[in-house]
């Protein structure tokens, strides 16, 4: 499928208001979640328009890249922070998606988060851009942030933990 053709697809779905599509043709699998999708626990999409370099006039839904399985997709990963075992009493916030990784809206915006910093459930805590479209990444927890395991600008993948917070501070 040419970018063109996921273009026009993504104008239709938005013009006819669907709240989630999936497309699977062959080894390309695609799914889709508008504004109109109910159940956004721990992802908000920001429309392309807010984001830095790009300025594309497409929709704003969250699209899972061709090299994810999208069937086996019932929770988010950020929906059930775990404990992490090797790092004492730290949760981990993980992403949800795979794309790239930002910690500031801009670059000339100081960052969501940074190490010692109190968050609470629902704040933002990151960015990451997947095919074009921005999305942001809530927390899921409220802690202190005792560690940010990616470097800004780099690839992540789904499951890849971003953040080791600490919710006893």
């Amino acid at each position: 499928m040419t970018f063109k053709e996921i273009q026009e697809l993504l104008k239709q779905i938005n013009k006819l208001e669907l709240a989630e599509f999936k497309l699977k043709d062959g080894n390309f699998e695609m799914a889709v979640r508008t504004k109109h999708y109910t159940s956004t626990k721990g992802m908000k999409t920001m429309p392309v328009t807010a984001a830095p370099a790009y300025n594309q006039n497409i929709a704003p839904p969250v699209v899972n890249p061709a090299s994810e399985p999208v069937a086996a997709q019932p929770a988010m990963a950020a929906d059930a922070p775990e404990e992490k075992s090797d790092n004492g009493n730290y949760l981990e916030v993980k992403s949800p998606m795979v794309g790239t990784f930002y910690r500031a809206s801009s670059p000339d915006k100081p960052p969501f988060v940074k190490v010692g910093d109190v968050i609470n459930e629902g704040d933002v805590v990151c960015i990451v851009e997947a095919m074009k479209l921005f999305n942001e990444i809530e927390s899921e927890l409220s802690g202190k942030i005792v560690k940010v395991l990616v470097e800004d600008a780099q690839p992540i993948e789904y499951d890849q933990v971003l953040f080791l917070v600490d919710p006893n501070a």
